[in-house]
């Protein structure tokens, strides 16, 4: 009589793969690195005429907070770059993201805001969420050449005048950032609304 084996179970594909989740907690705690000593420079150098709570500061001073800045800066470039050769080489962004239509934007906008719009499969990202993610990646590439035409003016003149002048570049890289908050706000408010994204953020699954 010969032994019967079960049927080896098929591995299942992880919703996002580890280089996914290593790049999306680094690039939370860098951009709030980012955004909080950004303040402190704001607040001591102002773009716009009204200050940050400095209890939502990180550096203390225009020196202090542009040391964490800077530290920072690095590690966001790196892990950017790490995050957007993966997702264009994988092919993940042309499958999650695209495409984008703004019919199916504003069908699934209005499912959103009438309570109908289904989050069962969690590898699918429905319209609203394509949009949202593509608008932070083009944020996030922005607030990183405007940081750079601040940093460096005169070496990157081209850049500079590319964006309009010093000041222009200034504005547009507390839009971008400002563009970022809103979109951390949207982003943790649906992770506590559906924490199974959550959860498979942190195991895969």
């Amino acid at each position: 009589m010969t032994q019967s084996h079960p049927l080896p179970v098929p591995a299942v594909a992880p919703i996002h793969p580890m280089i996914v989740r290593i790049s999306h907690w680094t690039n939370a705690v860098a951009m709030l690195m980012m955004i909080s000593s950004g303040w402190a420079i704001h607040n001591a150098y102002p773009t716009l005429p009204f200050p940050f709570p400095s209890a939502l500061t990180l550096g203390g001073s225009l020196i202090g907070g542009l040391q964490w800045h800077f530290a920072a800066m690095w590690l966001v470039l790196a892990n950017g770059l790490v995050y957007l050769a993966y997702g264009l080489v994988s092919g993940r962004f042309r499958h999650k993201l695209l495409p984008v239509t703004p019919a199916a934007v504003l069908t699934d906008l209005r499912a959103a805001l009438a309570g109908r719009l289904g989050h069962e499969d969690l590898s699918h990202y429905n319209a609203v969420q394509r949009l949202l993610y593509l608008g932070v990646i083009g944020a996030g590439v922005l607030v990183v050449l405007s940081g750079l035409a601040i940093w460096k003016p005169v070496q990157l003149r081209p850049l500079v005048m590319l964006l309009g002048d010093f000041d222009t570049a200034r504005l547009i890289h507390f839009g971008a950032m400002s563009v970022i908050v809103g979109f951390l706000v949207v982003h943790v408010a649906m992770a506590l609304l559906v924490p199974r994204s959550l959860v498979a953020m942190i195991r895969g699954h």
